[in-house]
């Protein structure tokens, strides 16, 4: 309550809780959660018992108008909440648009009390403020509070706080939709290429400078050849050097853009100014050296193609400015005021986990829907073994066609390379057969050429990969491969088929006793959450009571998803 003379405090008050309440709004789309503490601030500063929302359900079946969320009220009073449109006070704001101030709702005919909570009492007078949720286009709901009438209380303070607030829930309300109303048609989007790729007649599929016979990159150019055609973004996904470069251009030749340009930019490798420059162009003045006007990269591909590699490393706030380009098609340039329209076809390429980056807030939701249209994950070349073969004369042609020799691979070398765990995928395979090619003796690359032979590997340099390492990532992995003759320091996948996937973590029975007496569980995924909530998850204490390496450990979490708790 705010005497007449607290004009500047109440003021004060008003400020911190629109302040409040537009952090709050902004903070999720999770519009349930989101007004429910938004009710809670405002009830809270302005000192009133009750508050609640009412709106329309999303479902046709339902009643025309209940309580959404509340501050003040049971559960069960919240399900009795239900007025149909212009019944009572309620209705009336709802369709009437209007705001509606009732001092003393005992002396009011009109009110309707359907919750069985707004009702005054025989000691004290109670008053109830209603105003609409409204947007530019309609109202969405009903904002309701009361307030108990004492000495000096000004209704009219409370009907323009509320009526200000009301303006707030319905923008998030209209945000919330339109994002659900976007999901629904991606989703349907997403099934129905799914169901197109499933009528698909079986065959084998090829790209251009794409090499790939193996079942898992078959999958990956049905899906190209599929999606080729349509205007819909694209998101290639996969580990770093699987060759997402190569697939996205491969996706504009197919298209009906291929005669158009291909314009790539890696958003990586630009700082935030420089990145919205070089997307966007800018003007004459615009900045300091910017003596000129220059288009950029979404001008230059009108109707083409722009690949935007690594994605998903862009700042938050250059999220949203691409947001407004991928919804409008316009934008403008740095430092001018003209808007410009692109026709443009979007493909996108990120090693990262956009899922876990969206639920850790780091990247937004709206975003990730715009450019997760169609996703096409690349496999790892651990998990396409048997393109190795075929990879290795293609970089063996390409080697002997521009240093003119006539090199050539031996079995025995072939299986060395196709008993690698190849982190770097197909990039780390090209770098180390023009490596080797380059310094073997004579035409022929035998299988002691390689550096991993003379404990030279690049990989145990790069990666910090010791021979146990090694053989625990190739077994989380999953995949079988067959054994190659190699040295005992070479880190070879033949270890792994004698060890198995299944054991990359000892028994149960072979884990350090501990001081109490609850016996560690039978299944890897069990045993290591196990392990680590033992030793209050520090994976060093946790990797010396399973007897294993902490490395080996890092793999099995990764293996079986298990996040690391942070304390």
């Amino acid at each position: 309550m705010f005497p007449r003379t607290s004009h500047d405090q109440r003021s004060h008050v008003e400020l911190i809780t629109v302040y409040e309440i537009c952090r709050i709004l902004g903070a999720s789309l999770d519009i349930e959660r989101t007004f429910r503490a938004a009710l809670n601030v405002l009830a809270a500063h302005l000192g009133l018992p009750r508050v609640m929302i009412v709106m329309p359900p999303e479902e046709e079946n339902g009643p025309p108008l209940s309580v959404f969320s509340s501050v003040g009220l049971s559960r069960q009073q919240q399900q009795r909440g239900q007025w149909e449109a212009g019944e009572g006070v309620i209705g009336h704001v709802y369709s009437s648009g209007m705001a509606v101030v009732i001092p003393d709702v005992a002396q009011s005919p009109e009110f309707i009390d359907r919750t069985g909570a707004f009702g005054g009492t025989d000691e004290q007078m109670m008053a109830l403020v209603v105003v609409p949720m409204k947007t530019d286009r309609a109202t969405v709901g009903v904002l309701a509070a009361q307030r108990e009438v004492r000495g000096g209380a000004r209704l009219t303070d409370d009907q323009r706080i509320l009526t200000m607030v009301g303006t707030l829930l319905a923008q998030a309300v209209s945000l919330h939709g339109s994002v659900r109303d976007e999901h629904r048609r991606l989703q349907q989007e997403t099934t129905r290429l799914q169901k197109a790729l499933q009528r698909e007649p079986k065959g084998r599929r090829s790209l251009e400078n794409v090499i790939g016979d193996s079942p898992p990159m078959q999958r990956v150019f049905t899906e190209v050849h599929q999606a080729a055609p349509s205007r819909a973004t694209v998101l290639l996904r996969g580990e770093s050097g699987t060759g997402k470069e190569a697939v996205a251009r491969a996706i504009h030749y197919l298209s009906p853009r291929k005669d158009a340009a291909f314009i790539k930019v890696n958003c990586a490798a630009l700082t935030e100014s420089l990145l919205e420059s070089e997307l966007f162009g800018h003007e004459k003045g615009a900045f300091t050296g910017a003596s000129g006007e220059r288009k950029g990269r979404f001008e230059l591909a009108h109707g083409g193609t722009l690949f935007l590699d690594e994605v998903g490393d862009v700042s938050p706030a250059f999220q949203a400015k691409l947001l407004r380009v991928l919804q409008e098609r316009e934008f403008e340039r740095v430092g001018g005021t003209r808007p410009i329209k692109v026709d443009v076809r979007l493909i996108c390429a990120t090693n990262r986990d956009l899922e876990k980056m969206v639920q850790r807030g780091e990247y937004r939701a709206d975003l990730y829907y715009r450019i997760n249209v169609v996703s096409i994950t690349l496999p790892p070349l651990r998990e396409r073994r048997a393109d190795i073969p075929a990879l290795v004369a293609h970089f063996i042609d390409r080697f002997n066609k521009e240093n003119r020799r006539q090199l050539k691979v031996t079995p025995e070398a072939m299986n060395v390379l196709s008993s690698c765990y190849w982190p770097g995928n197909v990039r780390e395979l090209e770098n180390c057969i023009e490596r080797t090619a380059t310094m073997v003796q004579g035409d022929t690359i035998r299988d002691l050429a390689f550096p991993c032979r003379q404990n030279r590997c690049l990989t145990q340099t790069l990666h910090f990969l010791d021979k146990a390492d090694a053989v625990a990532a190739v077994a989380g992995s999953g995949t079988f491969v067959p054994p190659a003759p190699v040295e005992p320091e070479y880190v070879a996948v033949e270890e792994v088929t004698r060890i198995g996937p299944t054991h990359s973590l000892p028994p149960a029975a072979a884990a350090a006793p501990r001081n109490d007496t609850t016996p560690p569980p039978d299944g890897e995924r069990d045993r290591l959450i196990w392990a680590m909530e033992q030793c209050g998850w520090v994976q060093a204490k946790a990797a010396r009571l399973l007897r294993i390496t902490p490395r080996q450990l890092g793999y099995a979490l990764q293996k079986n998803r298990i996040e690391v708790r942070k304390f």
